[in-house]
């Protein structure tokens, strides 16, 4: 699928309470989440909102504190999960120069005194200014002053000055300060735009400035070099884009994506109006190579007729964030309209597909039976539908495992080290909602068979043997990370913790199932009520097909890929895959519809076969790079299935761990085992394998609890190979012996990892960074 330019794409529909149209608001992005704040249309907002682009929803977050005024046309910056306001109207005429806080993990506005600079004065009150993050700065320049006493008159002042506000670590600010610059700088101006980039190789990072307004619109472009901040106006190449102000600049890789705006009404023999005369909106798109400096336009300066037009139309004084290599716009003013003598604000949604998706972290497990594997794989940022394939290998001939008194972990497979979603790594929870889990992205478990009859031993993550939970320190196992509905609003951690949603389906579960749920308990549910997984794909089919026969050890690099189907979803219960079609006999057809498969012959998985995975993602602009192949098994007829539904409590120093029974087809559970990953000596750790994991046993038993002291938990290895974790692995054992283990990753707070790992008298409680109830509601 050969890759094509940028092309915009409308979201077409969208669930939740969807703001109301606004020109002068600001928008910024953590992870898949766009946070909007301020502007107005017949009065300023104050709501804050939030869009999840995973589920196409709108929610609105509960927040609390020191909840700031609504305002417009103000600074608007995110740092990891804190966002700073600064500055904007906050009433016709008045304006403010406030700074306030948003920790988005909590949802807690804080309102900032920064210390002022020693050689100024603190910033004035002002609208129209750049704030723009570089590392742990602020950068603050120009705008617009009312120096008028009557807040119901203005006199409006432009300004010039250049400030820079430095961060404290996590949360606060230090102070503002006023740096030396040279090489003069850019004229005082309003609503211009500014952007940081780093070449690659380069450690001298660029400010750039485009465009604003000063009486009349300017399309001068400045360069500040932060670390010796000298200004500069840098030679560029091609045909420079129109003057303008209230349009947008954002960065993409090393391109900065100018949209929108004012602009000149170009001179033609019709009009002969002067240049500047007149000022209409545009919906024009420019690209700027960061690194060549070469100008390239991407859509036309004029005004397009709205039937016609491909992308946005027109609008000033929109909105516009980045999310991986998608550019999202939202509202804005459409200025084409002025002449109907009202304001006319746009209620549109658009993203700008830039590239083809990236490459995506391997496949992993949910749940293995002996004729299904349900899969699961990360978000890419970028990609509208996901291409899943499997090569089976060719089955091993030896006899199956006894039954044992030890399970053991199989060979690995793809380990889950891709982009986690928001609230995993910044702790971002909206609730769930179940009109999302067709789109749900994650899911908790990553369930593999190992060889049944064996225990867990020393392994690397994500061996075959387990399947891989994540979970919050709060004991619950991890939610979806769909906004709520409308009546909803946001449950929320209070430190930053991780989070993986599940693919829940309102389907009860059965008996027969009830080992497979991967979902932890639903809003006002109870957990013995948890709903079992299914996908809701595209029926994805597959059995050793025989083109596998003859290749060595099942992993010729020959062997032909097999497609499963296309999804919409991030998750896939497989059965069966599809023959190749006779004209492509390398399994690269990439079909746009399931209805392409039809007529194919379909082939189902065995029992006890390994499978090769690997899956793609697809956008309007091509077809991305495959993941690293994974490798999963089917289960073994008679062996138990891995324990589900984890739950942990911190029990004073202790933890306490509960989980559900498994399946078990030949007879009842005899016994569970658990481990704990710990620190290795230094005697073993130069033989094991880098990444290796060493596992004792800490607790053998037929509850379906165990309590975790404080004595193994002073011990306990803290695995960084994706979120920083404590790992624990749990297998039931029935007559034929051990089944597969489910592997838990407690998630840890890695700003509370300070004191070293190996001090034997720290409690569990200091020692990973817990909540206690005291802290709770802080």
């Amino acid at each position: 699928m050969a890759a094509v330019g940028p092309l915009w794409k409308k979201v077409q529909s969208f669930s939740g309470p969807v703001p109301r149209s606004r020109h002068g608001h600001r928008a910024v992005a953590i992870r898949e989440l766009i946070i909007v704040f301020g502007g107005g249309n017949e009065g300023i907002a104050e709501e804050l909102h939030v869009y999840n682009t995973v589920c196409k929803q709108w929610f609105l977050p509960a927040v609390r504190g020191d909840i700031p005024p609504g305002c417009a046309a103000h600074g608007f910056v995110c740092e990891g999960t804190r966002v700073l306001v600064f500055g904007g109207m906050v009433e016709y005429g008045k304006y403010s120069n406030s700074l306030y806080e948003l920790q988005a993990s909590r949802w807690l506005w804080k309102k900032l005194k920064p210390r002022p600079p020693r050689n100024a004065l603190p910033p004035c009150p002002r609208i129209g200014h750049s704030f723009t993050l570089w590392g742990n700065k602020c950068y603050l320049f120009g705008g617009l002053a009312n120096d008028s006493e009557d807040t119901n008159g203005n006199i409006p002042r432009y300004l010039n000055d250049f400030y820079e506000l430095e961060l404290q670590a996590s949360s606060g600010v230090k102070g503002w300060n006023v740096p030396e610059t040279r090489g003069g700088g850019p004229s005082a101006r309003e609503s211009h735009t500014a952007v940081v980039h780093c070449s690659k190789g380069s450690y001298s990072p660029k400010l750039y400035i485009f465009g604003g307004m000063r009486g009349q619109r300017l399309a001068d472009l400045w360069q500040l070099d932060i670390e010796t901040m000298t200004w500069s106006t840098p030679e560029t190449k091609g045909p420079p884009p129109l003057p303008r102000s209230l349009h947008s600049a954002n960065v993409i890789g090393n391109k900065m994506y100018v949209f929108g705006g004012w602009v000149p009404v170009v001179r033609t023999e019709d009009k002969p109006n002067a240049l500047g005369a007149e000022w209409i909106c545009t919906n024009s798109l420019h690209e700027l190579n960061l690194d060549t400096m070469t100008w390239r336009s991407l859509g036309p300066e004029r005004q397009q007729d709205e039937a016609k037009a491909s992308g946005p139309r027109a609008r000033a004084g929109h909105c516009a964030t980045t999310i991986g290599s998608r550019l999202y716009i939202w509202s804005g003013r459409d200025g084409y309209r002025k002449s109907w003598n009202y304001q006319v604000c746009c209620k549109d949604l658009w993203y700008l597909e830039t590239e083809r998706p990236s490459t995506p972290a391997p496949v992993f497990l949910v749940k293995a039976t002996i004729s299904m594997l349900h899969v699961a794989w990360r978000p890419l940022p970028a990609a509208d539908s996901y291409l899943l394939q499997l090569q089976p290998v060719t089955p091993s001939l030896a006899p199956p495992s006894r039954a044992s008194d030890t399970p053991t972990a199989q060979s690995n497979i793809g380990v889950d080290m891709g982009t986690e979603p928001l609230h995993r790594s910044t702790g971002i929870q909206p609730p769930q909602n179940a009109d999302c889990s067709a789109q749900s992205e994650h899911v908790q478990q990553e369930r593999v068979s190992a060889p049944p009859g064996q225990e867990p031993r020393s392994s690397e993550a994500g061996d075959q043997g387990e399947t891989p939970m994540e979970v919050l320190e709060s004991g619950n196992a991890l939610q979806p990370e769909c906004p709520p509905k409308e009546d909803d609003r946001v449950s929320l951690t209070k430190e930053i913790q991780d989070c993986a949603p599940s693919t829940s389906d309102p389907k009860p579960s059965t008996s027969e199932d009830r080992g497979a749920t991967v979902s932890g308990p639903l809003p006002h549910q109870d957990p013995s009520h948890v709903t079992a997984t299914s996908a809701t794909a595209t029926p994805v089919p597959a059995a050793i097909h025989p083109d596998m026969a003859s290749s060595t050890n099942g992993r010729s690099h020959d062997a032909p890929w097999y497609d499963v189907g296309m999804f919409k979803t991030l998750f896939s219960e497989v059965t069966h895959y599809y023959a190749l079609p006779p004209e492509n006999d390398q399994g690269t057809m990439k079909p746009s519809d399931p209805q392409d498969y039809e007529g194919r012959e379909k082939h189902e998985l065995a029992p006890g076969v390994t499978y090769r995975f690997r899956v793609a993602g697809i956008n309007s602009c091509g077809q991305g790079d495959f993941s690293p192949v994974s490798e999963l098994k089917t289960c073994q007829p008679g062996f138990p299935g891995a324990p589900s539904a984890v739950k942990i409590t911190k029990a004073g120093d202790s933890v306490h761990i509960t989980w559900e029974s498994p399946n078990s087809p030949s007879g009842k559970i005899l016994e569970y085992s658990m481990y704990l990953a710990v620190r290795k000596t230094r005697s073993n750790s130069t033989a094991d394998p880098p990444g290796q994991l060493a596992f004792i046993r800490i607790y053998r038993g037929t509850k379906t609890s165990c309590t975790v002291t404080s004595t193994h938990l002073s011990n306990a290895h803290i695995d960084c190979s994706a979120r920083p974790a404590v790992v624990f692995r749990i297998a039931a054992k029935n007559e034929q012996g051990y089944g597969p283990a489910t592997q838990i990753r407690w998630l840890q707070d890695t700003s509370k990892l300070k004191a070293p790992q190996s001090h034997p008298q720290l409690n569990a409680a200091d020692q990973f960074g817990l909540e206690t109830p005291s802290s709770s509601g802080s």
